[in-house]
């Protein structure tokens, strides 16, 4: 117990601040544990990025717009089978010859990127048949990155260190390294949206991790995400935990002994623990301690580190029965250079965009809406910055100016998605847009971040994140502890636990849950 939280078995009191998916699996962890957990969350509405909203009664997903992983004895079909959760899920796997497609301008293709890997090289093949020694050392390579990261494979290590020549590799030059062929390079880096990828600076461990969960198994969450988050609170309250709305903590208070004592909210309750852990955006979460207990130097690199970019969105509401359903994803690029869809100003946004269409229970054969999501940054919704805006709480309501702004993007997002989809015009019901300032309002990071820190290969060990701080029964999780994503959020959920409770034994009861 040396590098662990002191907890005996007569405290074992903890509070958890967010209930985003990577807090929600501490506490299912702790209170298998025999711990007893509160959660406390600002919104209406539990679960981070798993939030839906409905329009026009319609479900629309916030962010999980499906998921890899989830094949049985995949990495996190054990954790959800540890949660009781994997079992109740209503499910759609993605097609397995393209979970998703990639195109470009002026290129009618669509290049599929497919579940297994022998299937992956397969499918790529039909389109680059002179490529396959580049292919399959492209496969091979992410497949030895994979087994580098013990917790990612639910893997016991002794050590329990990431030795991998990875963490120091671009991703771009290692895709550049495997094929000459311009296209190829593009298709294969083409869905970085989904990890906020940068040319020479995104690691290739970041790339190979993401992307070896959905070649192992894509799947779409029917009737949306939000299903996750209700039979986690399920589970939680199974084993004596309770998870609260409305509880926006504003202040960790520490004793003269430097440990936090309690939680206060903005309405002035107090929750007091044995052990503290925070889902919340980091700065935030030091902004909340007394700044006496976090050293200047940490929290001006934490603040000074790079973070990914944000996005517009739009939500379209589709006629009833007219757009056929598309068990896919599909990302297409303004240009034919992949890596370029990063780097938009408003004079040339948008310079791609990623469609999902989820599946409904309503009708298995034709979708009943569309997300389209562009990169957008925070600087250009800067003008509305000291606007806020959340359910069921408005303060200063955005201007006019704003919804011109959203009414103008969606307006040409949905224009140059019709070049592709030329059924979204013709069957649009209704739209509803976000922008960066939605992200911040509600999922809490400080500008809208859709990935949290961006992680550089250049410098590894400066955007690595501990989940311990120097408040010593204050422990950190999500996204900026590990990766960002379900699966992400939920092995850094084990480190972070791994603080408290052996890492070994929680591996130990995952694998006695199959």
């Amino acid at each position: 117990m040396a590098n662990q939280v002191e907890a005996s078995s007569s405290t074992k009191n903890v509070v958890i601040i967010g209930s985003g998916m990577g807090g929600m699996a501490c506490a299912i962890i702790l209170a298998k544990a025999g711990y007893k957990v509160t959660v406390l969350e600002k919104n209406r509405q539990f679960g981070g990025n798993l939030q839906i909203f409905v329009r026009d009664k319609v479900v629309f997903d916030t962010g999980v717009h499906y998921v890899g992983g989830l094949s049985k004895g995949q990495n996190l079909y054990k954790c959800f089978k540890y949660f009781e959760i994997m079992d109740a899920l209503k499910l759609m796997k993605c097609d397995e010859d393209a979970y998703d497609y990639v195109s470009f301008a002026d290129d009618p293709n669509l290049y599929p990127h497919a579940q297994g890997y022998d299937n992956f090289v397969t499918q790529l093949l039909k389109f680059f048949p002179k490529e396959e020694k580049g292919l399959r050392m492209y496969v091979d390579k992410l497949q030895d990155v994979c087994k580098e990261f013990p917790l990612y494979q639910l893997r016991k290590d002794k050590t329990n260190t990431i030795i991998s020549d990875s963490l120091e590799i671009d991703v771009q030059a290692f895709i550049a390294s495997c094929t000459e062929d311009i296209k190829l390079r593009s298709v294969l880096a083409g869905t970085n949206t989904l990890y906020g990828g940068l040319p020479d600076e995104t690691p290739l461990y970041v790339h190979a991790l993401i992307l070896n969960s959905y070649i192992e198994g894509a799947y779409k969450f029917v009737d949306g995400g939000s299903q996750i988050e209700r039979l986690l609170v399920k589970t939680i309250k199974k084993y004596g935990g309770q998870v609260l709305k409305y509880k926006d903590v504003k202040r960790i208070v520490c004793n003269d002994s430097g440990k936090a004592e309690y939680v206060e909210t903005a309405e002035g309750e107090q929750y007091k623990a044995d052990i503290f852990i925070s889902n919340a955006d980091i700065n935030k979460t030091i902004e909340m301690v007394e700044n006496s207990k976090i050293r200047k130097a940490y929290s001006n690199r934490i603040k000074n580190l790079k973070t990914t970019v944000s996005a517009f969105i739009v939500n379209v509401v589709l006629e009833e029965g007219k757009v056929p359903y598309r068990n896919y994803n599909h990302y297409h690029h303004v240009n034919q250079e992949a890596w370029e869809v990063a780097f938009t100003t408003m004079d040339t946004w948008p310079t791609g965009y990623a469609i999902f269409c989820p599946p409904s229970s309503k009708s298995p054969e034709y979708a009943d809406c569309v997300t389209l999501l562009a990169y957008m940054n925070y600087d250009d919704v800067k003008e509305w910055q000291d606007t806020f805006h959340t359910i069921p709480h408005n303060v200063n309501n955005r201007s006019e100016g704003y919804h011109k702004f959203k009414e103008k993007c969606a307006k040409k997002l949905l224009e140059l998605a019709s070049a592709r989809y030329p059924e979204l015009k013709e069957n649009i019901v209704s739209i509803y847009t976000s922008t960066p300032l939605s992200y911040r309002d509600y999922i809490g990071t400080e500008d809208g971040s859709l990935y949290g820190i961006s992680k550089d290969y250049k410098d590894p060990t400066k955007t690595f994140i501990t989940p311990r701080t120097k408040v010593p029964n204050l422990l950190l999780t999500g996204q900026n502890i590990n990766m960002h994503g379900i699966l992400g959020v939920t092995i850094s959920a084990l480190v972070t636990c791994g603080q408290i409770i052996p890492t070994d034994d929680i591996l130990d009861r995952i694998e006695e849950a199959q």
